[in-house]
């Protein structure tokens, strides 16, 4: 079966290098797919959850926070403002932030950055969905 390499690198360090049959992220307009073959793409990304269906079997998920997609026939690079493997992720701070988040957005103070109050609700909520704590 064909394969894609896939490697999801962030500014400080290279996060997954694997060998997978599909690759699910989220793009701007919605999730996209990648299987082998795909025609050459780029795409930016949001905030959500990276699920990569492994050669070897299993599935790697992982928590990004945007950034952006390049795919083609054998290979697929993710380059992430942030990106965290599931079981890195600490499941209680990402709990306590998506609660100040829903807090803040539901309280409006005055000054309220409404854009980055929103954009932490879905960070928290992504690295909840890839821990599987959602």
């Amino acid at each position: 079966m064909a394969a894609l390499n896939l490697e999801i690198i962030t500014p400080e360090r290279v996060v997954l290098q694997a060998e997978a049959t599909s690759v699910t992220a989220p793009g701007v307009q919605g999730y996209l797919g990648v299987l082998p073959e795909h025609a050459p793409l780029i795409t930016p990304l949001q905030a959500g959850v990276v699920t990569c269906r492994q050669q070897a079997g299993g599935e790697e998920r992982l928590a990004v926070s945007g950034g952006f997609l390049e795919a083609g026939p054998d290979r697929v690079i993710i380059l992430a403002d942030t990106a965290e493997r599931a079981g890195e992720i600490d499941v209680d701070r990402a709990r306590q932030a998506r609660e100040r988040a829903e807090q803040r957005l539901r309280e409006r103070p005055p000054g309220l950055d409404v854009a980055r109050a929103e954009a932490a609700l879905r960070r928290a909520t992504a690295r909840l969905q890839a821990a599987g704590a959602l």
